[in-house]
């Protein structure tokens, strides 16, 4: 690595598509307190918290295949003493010839959390202030004014890192982050209400086909046609995300299994009859109705289950998984 990279105002680490570690600079190094030698050849996520590898696993790798890029990624590293340092991380794959690299640069983002906090102590001597000095009033409002335009730009970054965090950039779908966060939500609600509630997961037929035979820029505009159309299937009460490459789930409130089903066979039928940039596309269904017995995982799985029965009974078809009993 050259020096001046290794030396960098900002943090490097070049990592395997499997997520080893091969290289990393000085600074990166620094921020974090560890040596070379406890990194290299060792996985990302050894850097990371349990909701740090989900992000990744839900947003990080997806763009990466995707798009062959990420940007500005909100993403904190472990310290070697234990602490949370945050970073706000670009990525992009490289390749020459047998090499593959996806090279990472990371900006400390501390002191931006920490402006946020001196805001807030400005704000509350501001207000002191107001109550003390009547006499320096008019110049202490042309400060307050300022301190709140700066805070609305600072909640405006917030909630805009908050969105990226929650939406699939390719089909403007909330992405998978989200949609566990939504359904452990659905199903604490049906604890309390016993009102059911059904989940629906969705897989285009033969997808790689497309991108094989007409390129990934057709494909991804599949996938965007596909994220429309489930939208405009769906009711205000549900719940419409891509679950990863050519997967998306649907939570449907208040929906039992003879009305999933229907829906499942509207939205077949749909894309079987739509027009496609790549000819004709289908999709196989697989659905599940909570019951009290079920869990986050146990529902996902019985989905899952049932959209592999649509795929090995060969496929553009809806199976729910009570059928399968």
């Amino acid at each position: 690595m050259e020096q001046r990279l290794n030396d960098a105002p900002c943090g490097f680490l070049s990592i395997t598509h499997e997520g080893v570690i091969a290289e990393v600079n000085h600074t990166l190094l620094n921020w974090i307190g560890f040596e070379q030698v406890d990194l290299l050849q060792q996985h990302l996520e050894v850097l990371l918290s349990t909701a740090n590898k989900l992000i990744f696993h839900s947003y990080f790798y997806p763009m990466i295949n995707l798009e062959q890029q990420v940007e500005e990624l909100f993403i904190h590293l472990k310290h070697k003493e234990g602490m949370a340092i945050p970073f706000l991380m670009n990525a992009r794959l490289y390749k020459e010839d047998t090499v593959e690299r996806i090279d990472c640069i990371l900006v400390k983002m501390q002191k931006r959390i920490d402006y946020e906090q001196e805001l807030r102590s400005a704000k509350k001597l501001l207000e002191a202030a107001y109550q003390e000095k009547e006499q320096a009033l008019a110049n202490l409002e042309q400060i307050h004014v300022e301190i709140e335009q700066q805070q609305a730009k600072l909640l405006a970054v917030n909630a805009t890192l908050i969105e990226l965090s929650e939406t699939d950039k390719l089909t403007g779908l909330k992405n998978r982050r989200f949609f566990q966060d939504k359904l452990e939500q659905q199903l604490n609600s049906y604890y309390e209400s016993a009102k059911p509630f059904s989940l629906c997961i969705l897989d285009i037929d033969h997808f790689k086909k497309v991108n094989d035979t007409f390129g990934h820029q057709v494909g991804d505009d599949v996938l965007a046609q596909l994220a429309q159309l489930l939208t405009q299937r769906a009711r205000k009460e549900d719940t419409v995300a891509r679950y990863g490459g050519e997967e998306f789930v649907m939570i449907l409130p208040e929906t039992e299994i003879a009305a999933a089903k229907e829906l499942g066979e509207q939205i077949r039928k749909t894309v079987a009859l739509d027009h496609w940039p790549a000819g004709q596309v289908t999709i196989s269904i697989g659905m599940a109705t909570v019951t009290s017995e079920d869990t986050g995982t146990t529902l996902l799985k019985n989905a899952d289950d049932a959209l592999y029965a649509s795929k090995k009974n060969g496929r553009n078809q809806v199976t729910h998984f009570f059928d399968m009993k």
